[in-house]
């Protein structure tokens, strides 16, 4: 029987014998145990693998810090700035040094680069691509707070406009994309540059006529003008030349609107004529609806809807193929001659009344709804959307005579 205790034994070929095991080199077991160590006793709640910078070696960046006890080096073809840009790439790399920093940013021996550790919150408004804003700051200079806008409260530039006629229910002045002001002094329009100050006599209808409207178009030099005889003259300002003269109404002409070679003009004979200059006809369609003069017209800027207002205390949107309104809206209690469209959102329609009315009401025309309504104390003349932000100016007459810039949708006063 064999004994339990005796380690057994193995049959090998007698060409094969069994060689003691000897125990693993030096360099080996330093290579197997070199990252091997125990983890922070401390709580880590992350699940993210975040590599922890400040166990990092910093010769391999040839950023480190400088020992207290070396001397200094002096190289006359380092550049001075090299200093500087490497304690700005150490401290955005790697943080802020602080005194409790002090001891673990000296390159480790044996600890490992990477370990799990919480996630830094880094602002929204993160200036450094690595996140230490508060830190960097003291060597790199943020952008300048933007300082509040202030808006003047005096023109820039006054010109003298004699011969202005003192209507609310003509449109004489008109700014276009070439940025020239066109005005309509009595029987005469003229033209400002405001490049170059240069004033320009366009026209002059004659003794027995005058000018009730002036329009520019969107994208070139070509410029409208309505006339008290009830014709609308198209004129090339590049060339100071009459291109062609469009007759259809009975009465004065106050209110023109361009989409693109469409001309829409309103009169005081209470129609809007639609012309396409393009076309031999003088218009190509007529819209009926309004009680009372036109005053106030505007194409949205896709082009597709038209609205219109009157001294009915109506506010109309056509579309591009009908001749009677889409929608009518018969809040206002006085004439409507402001109107503006938004550029900012799709169907939005500001409009204002006249002296009974005082108010600028906002309207939906996509759910065709009424949005809101805001008192202004005086007579709306005109509105006007900034391009840029969302907000709007606002002119008026009797009684206050203001100008007043808009934020939307709150409605309170920039000026």
């Amino acid at each position: 029987m064999d004994d339990p205790t005796e380690s057994p034994q193995l049959n090998l070929p007698p060409t094969m014998s069994l060689q003691p095991l000897t125990p693993p080199s030096d360099h080996i077991s330093r290579m197997i145990n070199a990252n091997h160590h125990q983890s922070p006793s401390r709580a880590i709640y992350s699940d993210r693998f975040i590599p922890s910078r400040s166990s990092s070696n910093f010769d391999l960046f040839n950023i480190s810090q400088p020992s207290p006890n070396s001397p200094a080096v002096t190289d006359s073809h380092k550049d001075d700035n090299s200093g500087t840009y490497t304690a700005l790439l150490r401290a955005a790399l790697f943080g802020p040094e602080t005194p409790e920093k002090k001891d673990v940013l000296g390159p480790p021996s044996g600890r490992n680069i990477f370990r799990f550790k919480s996630e830094t919150r880094r602002s929204l408004h993160s200036l450094s691509p690595f996140g230490f804003d508060d830190d960097v700051a003291s060597g790199v200079s943020h952008s300048p707070v933007k300082a509040p806008r202030k808006v003047p409260r005096s023109p820039y530039k006054i010109l003298d406009a004699p011969a202005l006629q003192d209507d609310f229910y003509l449109n004489l002045v008109d700014w276009s994309s070439h940025n020239v002001l066109a005005v309509g002094l009595g029987n005469c329009v003229y033209l400002w540059n405001a490049c170059s100050s240069k004033v320009t006599k366009l026209c002059d209808l004659g003794i027995d006529d005058s000018v009730c409207s002036v329009g520019w178009a969107n994208r070139n030099t070509h410029l409208a003008v309505g006339t008290s005889h009830g014709k609308v003259q198209i004129w090339d300002a590049s060339r100071c030349k009459r291109v062609r003269t469009m007759e259809g109404h009975r009465l004065r002409v106050g209110a023109l609107a361009w989409s693109s070679s469409l001309l829409s003009s309103g009169s005081r004979d209470k129609s809007i004529l639609q012309r396409d200059i393009r076309a031999q006809e003088d218009f190509v369609s007529k819209l009926s609806g309004h009680k009372s003069e036109v005053c106030g017209l505007k194409w949205s800027y896709d082009n597709r809807e038209l609205a219109s207002g009157g001294n009915d205390n109506r506010l109309f949107v056509w579309n591009q193929h009908s001749t009677q309104p889409v929608l009518k809206y018969c809040e206002h209690t006085a004439a409507v001659k402001a109107i503006a469209w938004s550029p900012h959102l799709h169907g939005l329609l500001a409009s204002g009344g006249g002296t009974a009315d005082r108010c600028i009401r906002f309207w939906n025309t996509t759910t065709n709804t009424h949005l809101s309504c805001m008192d202004t104390g005086s007579q709306v003349c005109n509105l006007v959307w900034s391009k840029n932000v969302n907000e709007l100016v606002s002119t008026h007459g009797y009684s206050q005579n203001q100008i007043i810039v808009w934020r939307y949708p709150t409605m309170s006063k920039v000026l």
